[in-house]
């Protein structure tokens, strides 16, 4: 067995900046093909540009469905295989309960848990009929504990792809695996936005290592379920949260 990626290619959303793009560049300097998927294609393009060869950039809108099912379609036309795909776009807006609004509601549902489960429907149909295939989504411990107040609906979210990976690997083995990655609080593209550098001092002061996690904490774990050494590991949640909840 070997950890590295040689001859396969790995989809991940949200890959231009963030989790996303440490987790590609991980994959590639383990010799996988990625495609740098994301709504934001020119970022996406320097992101793919940086890495230099084995790197494609591709367009895709995780709210939409047919956006998704492109994705799989022109990563399969463009790069001839797609062996890995990792769900991590998401947003993740400061909201209280009391403010959130039916908009907002159905487009964190759309971005974050939708699209995940419309691309790995259309990445399982490929990964069944080559009888391989890893799928990695990635969630949040914010999905176990609800979160805050203020990031419900995304807590939401998260706490749905645990179920989704469970659905998906039962239905891909046993051609391929399916895990999540559920990581803590983190400093990362997701929460730059929140403005509100005191709710990020409370959460690193949660967290009993004492910092915030950074992209390329998730960067080894991702790595590995990917990897042959992880063949026997499917409808698993690994925790990546610095002990802020020990299962």
């Amino acid at each position: 067995m070997d950890i590295l990626l040689y001859d396969k290619t790995a989809v991940i959303t949200g890959a231009a900046r963030g989790i996303g793009r440490a987790i590609a560049a991980a994959m590639h300097a383990a010799g996988a093909q990625v495609v740098i998927a994301d709504i934001d294609l020119p970022a996406a393009r320097q992101t793919a540009a940086e890495l230099g060869t084995r790197a494609l950039a591709l367009h895709v809108d995780t709210a939409s469905v047919e956006s998704c099912r492109q994705l799989v379609a022109d990563t399969i036309a463009q790069a001839g295989q797609l062996d890995i795909l990792v769900n991590n776009a998401a947003i993740c807006p400061i909201h209280p309960i009391e403010t959130v609004e039916p908009d907002l509601f159905d487009r964190m549902i759309a971005i974050n848990l939708r699209g995940p489960y419309f691309l790995s429907q259309a990445a399982a149909q490929h990964m069944r009929a080559r009888q391989t295939g890893r799928i990695i989504n990635i969630s949040s411990v914010g999905g176990k504990t609800g979160g805050t107040g203020q990031i419900s609906v995304y807590a939401a979210t998260k706490a749905a792809l645990f179920s989704l990976t469970k659905s998906f690997a039962k239905y891909l083995a046993p051609y391929g695996t399916v895990n999540s990655i559920a990581p803590g609080p983190s400093n990362t593209d997701l929460t730059a936005g929140w403005n509100d550098p005191d709710l990020l001092e409370q959460l690193r002061q949660s967290v009993p290592l004492q910092r915030l996690g950074t992209p390329v904490d998730f960067t080894g774990v991702a790595v590995f379920l990917a990897s042959d050494f992880a063949g026997y590991i499917t409808g698993a949640t690994i925790d990546v949260n610095g002990g802020i909840r020990m299962d």
